[in-house]
């Protein structure tokens, strides 16, 4: 079980037992409604967070694509560097076959 999901249990406990200790008590208006605005406010606060994490979660997919995709920029550019380098050694053993086969032909 993830942090984000035992703070939203945990939460979601708080807010049952405070709507069981409104109705249960009898207490002043005064506390029954400091306690309802608690309620509201931890509700509030549930839901910001609720907000910022599926903000989160898609900028993290977002930049984990945008990651992947370089890595096979990376990946595709790394191969034809290896390939070009490949080529221009094919090109200097063969221009070195060239000169002996002229030095030979010179003697």
């Amino acid at each position: 079980m993830s942090i984000f999901e035992k703070k939203e249990k945990n939460l979601n406990y708080l807010i049952d037992k405070l709507d069981v200790l409104t109705s249960t008590y009898s207490q002043s208006s005064y506390e029954t409604e400091k306690i309802k605005t608690e309620k509201n406010e931890i509700l509030r606060q549930k839901s910001a967070i609720e907000k910022k994490n599926q903000e989160l979660m898609r900028e993290h997919k977002y930049l984990k694509s945008k990651i992947s995709n370089l890595q096979k920029e990376v990946n595709e550019k790394t191969v034809m560097e290896d390939k070009f380098n490949q080529d221009i050694e094919d090109l200097s053993q063969e221009t070195e076959n060239l000169v002996s086969e002229i030095e030979k032909w010179q003697t």
